[in-house]
C-alpha cells in the first residue's frame, strides 16, 4: 500500500470521488432501510439443511443391511424389500408375451428389423 504522501493529485481526487460515491450509496441504503427493515444475514454458511424422507431412510437402511448380510455370507434375499420380490402371474406374463409378439409381427410386416 502506498503512503498518502506518495500519491499524485489525480489519484487523491479519484480517491475522494470514490469515497463520495460510497457515502451517497450508503445514504440511499439508509433511506431505504428506514422504510423497510433489512433482514439480518443468516447464520452459518447460508445453505439450507437437507431433510430426508422416511422412505429414503428406509431404503438406505435396507441397503446397509443387505451389504452387511453379503459381507457375512448370509442370503440377502430375505432382506430385499417386498417390491423387489414381487412376481407376475402366469396370466399376465402370457398377455405381455402376446402383445410383444403382436408388436414384432407388425414391425416385421413393415419391413423393420428393430422396433
Amino acid at each position: 500500500m502506498m503512503n498518502l504522501t506518495e500519491l499524485t493529485t489525480s489519484q487523491l481526487r479519484r480517491i475522494v470521488a470514490i469515497k463520495e460515491e460510497i457515502e451517497a450509496l450508503q445514504s440511499q441504503i439508509q433511506s431505504l432501510a428506514s422504510d423497510t427493515e433489512i433482514p439480518a444475514p443468516r447464520a452459518g454458511n447460508g445453505r439450507r439443511k437437507r431433510r430426508m424422507s422416511a422412505a429414503g431412510r428406509a431404503r438406505i437402511a435396507a441397503a446397509a443391511k443387505a451389504r452387511w448380510a453379503n459381507y457375512r455370507g448370509e442370503p440377502a434375499t430375505a432382506l430385499e424389500p417386498a417390491w423387489k420380490r414381487r412376481k407376475v402371474s402366469a396370466e399376465v406374463r402370457a398377455r405381455m408375451a402376446a402383445s410383444a409378439r403382436a408388436r414384432w409381427r407388425k414391425a416385421k410386416a413393415a419391413g423393420k428389423n428393430t422396433l
